[in-house]
């Protein structure tokens, strides 16, 4: 029996360029809890930037971020509890961060709990990263300024992740999990999606053979490959296609149609 979902965000329930979930999702949650069911979006977003997304339907769900190196439950936002962190070593994660910042083509973004960290950057990337993104955003003369534990650096890569993923993965796909994050992201952590989900799993007292779990990238394979049942949006990479046999192009037709069937 199903006793959680957990959706990916961007390329899922969201489609690429847009910034509002579609309205029909929110009925489809409640009634999922209805069934004793948790919703958890699953996301390499920022939590303040997932809570803007679900608005006051946010209180009630628990949350997957930054690609899972750091879990919330529900509640107020300065309220909720940290169900588990992962953090990198701190002088990885500033070299890291200085062979970001030396690749003319991409502009850093480090992780804290709930703050993006930004640095010699151009203001439209602020603007972009606060506004279009909605997240917390410190802007910083070094990286070493930070205060508290990193848990992802981020390569913004408006050109693609090709060239930057060449680049860096030699030495820093060794050190850190690093994972295309749709078309323009690039993401290293120590933790991954699925790490994210049995933690999860582990602080909700939910198996991961009641998981249903949906993602459309490479940085969801982790996730989906733990759910006891996994989708894959229809239009992701054909060598995630093979691997995950259950497509769809709707969340929310495949949760209604789950639910139907439940309500039954």
């Amino acid at each position: 029996m199903i006793k959680l979902v957990v959706s990916d965000i961007d390329g899922t329930l969201l489609p690429y360029g847009e910034t509002r979930l579609r309205e029909r999702l929110f009925p489809l949650i409640d009634r999922l809890q209805a069934q004793g069911i948790l919703f958890c979006p699953a996301s390499g977003r920022q939590y303040h930037s997932l809570r803007g997304l679900f608005g006051p339907a946010g209180d009630k769900l628990t949350y997957l971020c930054e690609n899972g190196a750091i879990l919330y439950g529900p509640g107020r936002e300065e309220e909720a509890l940290v169900l588990g962190k992962t953090s990198m070593d701190r002088e990885e994660a500033l070299a890291l961060s200085r062979a970001i910042l030396a690749l003319p083509e991409c502009q850093l973004l480090v992780s804290g709990a709930n703050v993006s960290y930004l640095c010699q950057c151009p203001q439209d990337y602020v603007d972009y990263m606060g506004g279009f993104k909605g997240n917390r955003v410190a802007v910083l003369e070094d990286m070493a300024e930070i205060g508290e534990d990193i848990i992802k650096v981020s390569a913004y890569c408006p050109q693609g992740t090709a060239g930057p993923a060449e680049l860096l993965g030699p030495r820093w796909g060794k050190t850190f999990r690093m994972a295309a994050a749709g078309p323009d992201w690039l993401d290293f952590t120590l933790a991954d999606k699925g790490t994210g989900l049995a933690q999860l799993c582990q602080a909700l007292g939910v198996e991961a053979s009641e998981v249903m779990a949906f993602g459309d990238n490479w940085n969801d394979a982790a996730m989906l490959a733990m759910a006891g049942e996994s989708w894959l949006m229809a239009g992701a990479d054909p060598a995630l296609l093979e691997r995950f046999p259950r497509h769809c192009t709707s969340v929310e037709d495949t949760l209604e149609a789950f639910l139907a069937e439940l309500e039954r």
